[in-house]
């Protein structure tokens, strides 16, 4: 009986076994932070549980991990029986006898999603680091509160760009949203007054931006140019000649502080493009050609479209004389631009007369073959029907194209 009695104990030992081992566990997760208050990019967090206390002097708990995780910019996670534990923090490569860190007295409690961060900015913490440790970090803390103060300025400007952009498309786009807003029964005259309006509108919002924004980060070049830029197209829209004042001041400054450091070819670009309008726009035609000869030096792949906008800018200005020397140089940068032998056709036949004895229109020199290289670039293009028309009317029709006849065409 005895023997049979033991056997069945021992069965009912080996039966207990599996229920005792099969602990349930916690989710444990948490924050890992370093002394600068960064997030600590690498290394492992481990859970030790104390399986037995020191009892006497000398003596040294008996102790276990019950879980290492590793930490993955400043996160880590997993799970761990409930109880009290020390957490420590190693550093990539560090051996088990060595830690950063440690906190004692971690209760990890079932059930529960616990979240136990590690923040080695602490005063406790920083308290024990050396002297130099602490110069150091006392260092590092002041250049980076800098640093975050000038990437939460940066953020800022880069947002205001993104708005300065949309805002120029807006006003580029005036005419038709002006049409839009008004209607299909508006005239030609409302909607020329409210596309000012709407341009006015845009271009007074981003001076506005900019003005804040130069004050905020003066030495970012682009800033002061897009000021300027705003200024200049504030004055062409209300006819503020203060404005130009203004505009050319800024963007000076912009070239100014862009040569102080590594110049950006299209900041120069469009600065120097900007000062070419004002001058142009205020009768200071070697100045303009100056300015937009400079533009299209610094930034070469925006030359012709410097040129266009300039004799685009003289016509308008009935400065015929200047607009064809404009644009023959857009032409000289870009054969195929077709807009450029338009504006020459027009700047040319503001020499053209009428013969007396027929009542017909004589062009100039090169004024027929500035309009039919237009039509041979760009046969549906905004003013094909007035070129024909005009080609129709002269006494010499001509089908001379200037180049290769086999330039590629370009609307």
């Amino acid at each position: 009986m005895k023997r049979n009695l033991s056997l069945w104990l021992g069965l009912l030992a080996f039966a207990l076994l599996p229920a005792l081992s099969e602990v349930p566990k916690s989710k444990v997760h948490g924050h890992v932070t370093n002394p600068t208050g960064a997030p600590e990019s690498k290394g492992t967090i481990t859970f030790v549980g104390v399986e037995r206390a020191a009892s006497g002097p000398g003596m040294h708990a008996i102790t276990s991990d019950a879980g290492v995780f590793t930490v993955v910019d400043g996160e880590y996670s997993g799970e761990v029986p409930p109880g009290m534990y020390k957490i420590v923090f190693r550093s990539p490569g560090m051996s088990h006898d060595k830690e950063v860190d440690h906190i004692d007295n971690v209760q990890v409690v079932s059930g529960k999603d616990n979240q136990i961060d590690d923040d080695m900015s602490r005063k406790e913490f920083v308290d024990n680091m050396s002297a130099d440790q602490k110069r150091q970090l006392e260092e590092f803390r002041k250049k980076n509160a800098e640093a975050l103060k000038t990437n939460a300025i940066v953020k800022n400007l880069n947002a205001d760009i993104g708005t300065v952009n949309q805002d120029n498309k807006d006003a580029d786009n005036a005419a038709v949203l002006a049409a839009q807003a008004l209607g299909a029964g508006a005239t030609k005259t409302d909607i020329e007054v409210k596309t000012g309006e709407i341009k006015a509108a845009k271009y007074g919002e981003i001076e506005t931006l900019m003005l804040k924004d130069t004050a905020a980060k003066p030495d970012a070049a682009i800033l002061w140019i897009l000021l300027g830029q705003a200024q200049v197209n504030i004055a062409s829209v209300k006819g503020d000649a203060q404005k130009y004042a203004e505009a050319e001041t800024n963007l000076k400054k912009g070239l100014e502080v862009d040569a102080a450091k590594k110049p950006l070819p299209s900041n120069q670009g469009l600065a120097y493009s900007c000062l070419g309008e004002i001058y142009a726009r205020t009768s200071k035609i070697p100045e303009a050609n100056d300015a937009y000869d400079a533009a299209a030096k610094a930034f070469p792949a925006g030359a012709a479209g410097y040129y266009k906008n300039e004799a685009v800018i003289l016509s308008n200005l009935g400065n015929a004389d200047a607009s064809v020397v404009a644009a023959d140089k857009a032409i000289a940068v870009d054969p195929t631009l077709a807009i450029a032998y338009y504006l020459k056709g027009q700047g040319l036949i503001q020499k053209a007369t009428i013969d007396p004895a027929t009542g017909k229109m004589i062009l100039p020199p090169g004024c027929a073959e500035a309009y039919q290289k237009y039509l041979d670039l760009d046969p549906n293009g905004k003013f094909a029907s007035d070129v024909k028309g005009i080609l129709a009317e002269a006494t010499q029709t001509h089908s001379t194209t200037f180049g290769n006849d086999k330039t590629k065409k370009k609307k």
